[in-house]
């Protein structure tokens, strides 16, 4: 069977992040999947799948049907790099800080709401207050030291600042995955309220946010950067 025209080869030994920088669709596949595409983004489809218990060949499918929808795609891995970092501020740096503020507004009202429910998440604002505290001081840090760096054309002399921020990068994932913890995989219980319902809403639509922006840096713009180009 030939493959589909203008479409990137899938194959079980591409790494998550090459695919999720290359393929339409993809990054939606693997997090439908509980695929990790970003500080796991080195691992093979075939080694992230053995681990996850999935068919490579079923996600390969999966993956195909995806990129046959004709959406739009940005290559972000062929754009300049002030493009991209650029990309990075606007669709992620700014509606994080937007969006945490409301989440954790939301978090509190609902505790002070149903905190006589078993099922309330009483230590959830607390723990988003923290990711809202460690997320900025990431991202000034990018913004203040690493992004200047990397448009002075000087990314290869990075490594050190780069380093510090994928290993930042895991520790928003650990806090990813202790939200998903308290919040059981997002699912409101049947006694949830619609600030309640709206909430987890909000706080799985800022785990994907967050796993694009670690993917699109550690992925495709650290990489670049540590090859010093442009």
């Amino acid at each position: 069977m030939n493959s589909a025209p203008n479409t990137t080869p899938l194959l079980a030994t591409q790494s998550l992040g090459e695919l999720a920088a290359r393929a339409a669709g993809a990054s939606r596949v693997f997090h439908r999947h509980g695929l990790d595409f970003c500080c796991g983004g080195n691992a093979s489809l075939a080694k992230a799948c053995a681990e996850k218990g999935l068919n490579p060949e079923a996600l390969i499918h999966e993956l195909q049907t995806e990129m046959q929808t004709g959406e739009s795609f940005m290559r972000w891995d062929e754009r300049p790099l002030n493009e991209l970092i650029e990309h990075l501020l606007k669709d992620f740096h700014e509606p994080h800080r937007e969006e945490l503020p409301r989440l954790i507004h939301m978090a509190r009202k609902v505790v002070a709401v149903h905190a006589d429910k078993p099922s309330c998440p009483h230590d959830l604002a607390d723990h988003l207050e923290r990711m809202a505290e460690e997320l900025e001081e990431h991202m000034q840090k990018e913004e203040q030291i690493l992004f200047p760096l990397i448009q002075a054309g000087r990314g290869s002399m990075a490594a050190m600042p780069i380093q510090m921020m994928e290993m930042e990068h895991r520790d928003h994932g650990n806090n990813l995955e202790t939200l998903r913890e308290m919040t059981k995989d997002y699912q409101p219980p049947a006694e949830a309220c619609g600030t309640w319902v709206a909430l987890y809403l909000g706080l799985a639509e800022l785990e994907r946010d967050l796993m694009e922006h670690i993917h699109t840096e550690n992925n495709i713009l650290f990489p670049r950067a540590l090859r010093g180009q442009a």
